[in-house]
């Protein structure tokens, strides 16, 4: 198979959230486990940092993995889900990981997967780790990609353990409250391994603070901590608190002593961190008259900061392009979205993309107004056009429709 026809082997062969939601999410780490036991354990020859949380996963993942380039490492990055292209989603100094890597990992080890019915998710987490020890990485920053207790990255045991907030999302395997959905994030907590906290509520905290006296593991709440950060590329307000969660992350690596950071390998990594490692679509602006911004937020936790950040801005009309995937709570996130604007409501090209005219339906409830695109990218030409150079045109509600206009 060429690298395209590999790619979408692993889309289309095997269980994959990204498309399936509920019916790809497995209730334990077994395969996993068989997986990189198959591998030789390449997560255990591997130096980490654990990152998980309801958002902010990637900024962060990005900030510590720019902050650890700058200082002369080699660093692995594994996020998820990508924008454009697979390969985002493993990389070493914001390179990419090759086609050819890719294409031999599948082509070698498929009929394993195929006998053990392995998940995507799982499959690429043991691609990640393979590809981070045999080109040997000196440590390696892996996001979450749902949840964490039962998330296929959690059979690492990382130098710190970074949790950066808890909010309601991926209900339906996750539970219902931010207590039962802390208690998922809490299980990447490790023993005797410290353990970052970004921003807690009267609900969360005493879920990691329990946890962290069963596993005798030092805790430090980062917003407390960390009084002031550095300049950064990226710029959406949320951003505060991610910058103090890899603030204080760095203070321990620093106090570990096995990586040498400096203050000005933090200055330059918060500055650099777009151009060393490839992120996108985090409050990023596309065009300046009209203004245009994209954002990946895309539930209540994350859109409230985004939309708060929205309302500050200065311009004539707001346009925004909108689209969601079908197992957003709707009543959750639409109360939140300004009545001043006008809707060019899209649905992202994806098996869970939610149809856009129910998407206006539910939208007129909470008195939005627009009109339904067939595609993103129509609904954006149109909300281009529409516009003049004093106003502002925000896209977002999924990453998948963002990845549509990047």
């Amino acid at each position: 198979m060429n690298y395209q026809e590999t790619v979408n082997w692993l889309f289309n062969q095997l269980p994959m959230y990204q498309n399936q939601g509920v019916s790809a999410y497995k209730p334990n780490l077994d395969n996993t486990i068989l997986l990189t036991n198959y591998l030789n354990n390449p997560e255990k020859k591997l130096k980490t940092i654990h990152v998980a949380g309801t958002n902010g996963k990637g900024s962060t993942s990005s900030l510590l993995a720019s902050v650890l380039q700058e200082a002369g490492y080699k660093v692995g990055l594994y996020t998820s889900p990508h924008l454009k292209d697979y390969r985002e989603r493993i990389k070493i100094n914001g390179e990419e990981i090759t086609e050819e890597f890719v294409i031999d990992f599948v082509s070698k080890h498929k009929s394993f997967f195929e006998s053990h019915q392995l998940s995507f998710f799982e499959m690429t987490v043991g691609l990640a780790f393979d590809y981070f020890v045999k080109e040997k990485a000196d440590i390696a920053i892996i996001e979450v990609g749902m949840g964490g207790r039962l998330d296929s990255t959690n059979i690492i045991t990382p130098l710190i353990s970074v949790i950066t907030n808890i909010g309601l999302d991926h209900t339906q395997f996750l539970g219902n409250t931010l207590e039962a959905i802390a208690f998922e994030k809490a299980g990447i907590i490790k023993p005797n391994i410290p353990v970052v906290i970004g921003e807690f509520t009267t609900e969360t905290k005493p879920v990691f603070v329990k946890k962290v006296s069963e596993t005798n593991s030092q805790i430090y709440f980062a917003s407390e901590l960390v009084k002031a950060t550095y300049p950064s590329a990226l710029l959406g307000d949320y951003q505060i608190q991610n910058k103090k969660t890899v603030m204080q992350s760095i203070r321990i690596l620093q106090q570990q002593n096995e990586f040498i950071i400096s203050e000005e390998n933090i200055k330059k990594g918060f500055l650099n961190v777009i151009q060393n490692t490839g992120l996108a679509g985090r409050w990023q602006q596309l065009g300046e008259s009209p203004k245009i911004i994209c954002d990946t937020a895309h539930n209540k936790h994350g859109l409230s900061v985004v939309i708060k950040q929205l309302e500050k801005q200065k311009f004539e009309k707001l346009h925004i392009v909108l689209g969601v995937v079908n197992d957003k709570d709707l009543t959750e996130i639409l109360p939140l979205f300004p009545k001043n604007a006008l809707y060019y409501f899209c649905s992202p090209k994806n098996l869970r993309g939610l149809h856009p005219e129910i998407l206006k339906q539910k939208a007129v409830e909470f008195g939005l107004k627009g009109k339904v695109y067939n595609s993103v990218s129509e609904a954006y030409k149109n909300a281009m056009e529409k516009s003049t150079a004093n106003d502002f045109i925000y896209v977002g509600g999924s990453t998948f429709v963002v990845a549509e206009i990047l």
